[in-house]
């Protein structure tokens, strides 16, 4: 059995490059695929935050690699990209988890918000997986996940241009999928309802928004960054070798009711 799990599960020999990995879903994200035995390669902008993260990881004998970089800017993506490959070797798992979620009323979002909102949720992952999807092809394995929204499918208030970001991710997955999927190149992504962490922090203080998000799920509860554990690795793995182009909806159920 544990052959049988190694075979499907394990990590091991790969490296993973994670955006937004300083906090949150993307910080839980990176430690699951260093536990499952991977070499990460943490991306966000606060470098110190980058490097607690990864000291965490090495204390539990993984490998984490830092890698500041402001997301926002479109050159600094291309470095970014370029520069992944210098601490581990090509990168075979791309994990798009940076994003920001401003808020503003729709008729109130301004050419900065939007062109933000869009640089980081949308043109990042986009740009990243362009250029890191060649050497995943020739090696006729790779696996992209992205991080989608409940927002891919369904409206919420005052949250419109984070909306329409997470729109585009769900069609970028299916796009990508598309174009790579028949060179081992699998494309997915994950739905979260909402998550405990900094991004949704304007959720969680406000404890009436906390408990109608805790009530349209089936499980009763909103969820925390753990409950992504399990589908991150299964999407990094050999296990989802024939899954492409799909958005998981792990939320326990929101989505559903």
């Amino acid at each position: 059995m544990n052959a049988l799990l190694d075979e499907l599960f394990s990590l091991e020999g790969k490296v993973a490059l994670v955006t937004g990995a300083s906090s949150g879903i993307g910080k839980g994200m990176a430690q699951t695929l260093a536990l499952a035995g991977a070499a990460v390669v943490l991306v966000a902008r606060n470098e110190a935050a980058l490097q607690e993260v990864a000291s965490g990881i090495e204390k539990r004998a993984g490998r984490a690699a830092v890698l500041a970089c402001d997301l926002s800017i479109r050159e600094r993506v291309f470095a970014c990209a370029e520069e992944a490959s210098r601490f581990y070797g090509d990168i075979d798992i791309l994990v798009n988890c940076a994003g920001i979620n401003l808020r503003p009323p729709v008729e109130q979002i301004d050419e900065r918000v939007w062109d933000q909102t869009m640089a980081i949720n949308l043109d990042a992952p986009f740009f990243l997986s362009q250029a890191l999807a060649p050497a995943m092809r020739r090696k006729k394995w790779g696996r992209i996940i992205h991080v989608a929204s409940q927002q891919s499918v369904r409206a919420f208030g005052n949250s419109g241009a984070y909306g329409v970001s997470k729109g585009g991710i769900a069609s970028m997955t299916r796009s990508f999928a598309e174009a790579w999927s028949a060179d081992g190149v699998t494309c997915n992504a994950i739905a979260p309802a909402y998550v405990n962490t900094p991004l949704a922090a304007p959720v969680f203080n406000d404890p009436q928004k906390a408990a109608w998000g805790a009530s349209r799920t089936m499980i009763g509860r909103n969820s925390e960054v753990d409950d992504l554990r399990g589908v991150t690795i299964f999407l990094a793995s050999r296990a989802s070798g024939y899954m492409t182009g799909q958005v998981v909806f792990v939320d326990g159920g929101f989505s559903a009711k």
